[in-house]
């Protein structure tokens, strides 16, 4: 039988690339405290009453841990997990081959969930509540309605945008999760944990250097912890350190606040070019060649995280602490707008 190309059925055995760095369970989760804390009795109860678990929306900016949390609550269930995103249903059809086929208490994580097909939405909010599917068959005048029973399943959502998550879904989950950004110490953590999965020696010094460029991801860390691994073996070091983890950020154009070269160079057009603002996204995405969307999903969230800049009414403006990291002094005139 060919693969469905929507959903991806996930081997909770799988310990191969960046499945090897996940956490394996809710003692290995660095971080998300209070958020796990309500997960486990979640799961707990559910295992004690014997149903399945209830439905689960994880929000959060990208990398923090919704696609763990997911796999980590399958094997505390102890049920298998099918990965898909909200893309790739497009069709009713499509999210009817993957309902039906579900064995009881299974689960459906769904990324990017805000990015549901309207349609394919509205066919969930039966599934989700009474555990049914409306088919219609025939057409015109001779279209009739089936119900089709569906097994009792758990949906765990995870999106970057809560705010896009229709009123009709956000009400069906039985619990939304917010994922906070990452502290240094937890990260340094997360840097620890996976340099001795990759069997990378690091120091305390070299996996806090690490951390606190990683933009308070674990994901980013992850990557940068790679990075600099390669710099270890190429300059025969037996141990990252925090001189060696400095010299290879530097050479990647990670900066010691965590910004790179985009970030920098948003930056650098806000402050330099355009005297700290305000200015406007469609000027700053002209002037330094890059598409809004990127800009406002990928470069403005950690900026505004970080208080390197403000958004106003009158558009984008840089703050002090833009000015000072950069080097750039402010004149008497650009205080008086800051």
């Amino acid at each position: 039988m060919a693969r469905d190309p929507t959903i991806e059925t996930t081997r909770l055995d799988d310990d191969t690339g960046e499945e090897a760095l996940r956490p394996q369970n809710f003692e290995e989760f660095v971080g998300q405290t209070s958020v796990l804390d309500n997960l486990r009795v979640m799961a707990r109860s559910a295992r004690i009453r014997e149903t399945c678990l209830d439905h689960v929306l994880l929000c959060g900016p990208p990398g923090l841990g919704k696609t763990s949390m997911a796999h980590i609550l399958a094997r505390e269930m102890n049920v298998q997990i099918h990965v898909t995103s909200g893309p790739a249903i497009e069709k009713k059809g499509d999210l009817a081959g993957i309902l039906t086929s579900f064995s009881e208490g299974e689960i459906l994580f769904i990324d990017e969930c805000h990015r549901l097909n309207p349609a394919v939405e509205e066919n969930l909010y039966p599934a989700m509540e009474d555990f049914f599917f409306d088919l219609i068959i025939g057409e015109g005048a001779h279209a009739r309605s089936m119900k089709l029973s569906l097994p009792r399943f758990t949906l765990i959502g995870a999106t970057t945008r809560a705010g896009m998550i229709s009123s009709p879904l956000w009400d069906r989950f039985g619990h939304v999760a917010r994922l906070s950004y990452y502290s240094d110490e937890e990260l340094r953590v997360v840097v620890k944990r996976s340099a001795r999965i990759l069997e990378i020696p690091i120091s305390e010094e070299g996996a806090f250097e690490i951390a606190r460029r990683s933009r308070g991801t674990p994901r980013i860390a992850n990557r940068l912890l790679r990075r600099v691994r390669d710099y270890a073996v190429v300059h025969e070091r037996d141990q990252i350190d925090a001189d060696l983890a400095d010299f290879a950020l530097e050479k990647l154009e990670v900066d010691r606040a965590g910004l790179d070269y985009l970030d920098r160079l948003y930056l650098e057009a806000l402050v330099v070019k355009f005297g700290g603002g305000p200015t406007g996204l469609d000027t700053l995405s002209s002037s330094i060649g890059e598409e809004k969307e990127t800009i406002k999903e990928v470069v403005e969230p950690f900026l505004l995280q970080q208080a390197f800049i403000q958004t106003t009414a009158r558009g984008r403006m840089a703050t002090p602490q833009a000015f000072e990291h950069l080097g750039v002094p402010i004149s008497p005139s650009q205080k008086k707008l800051l």
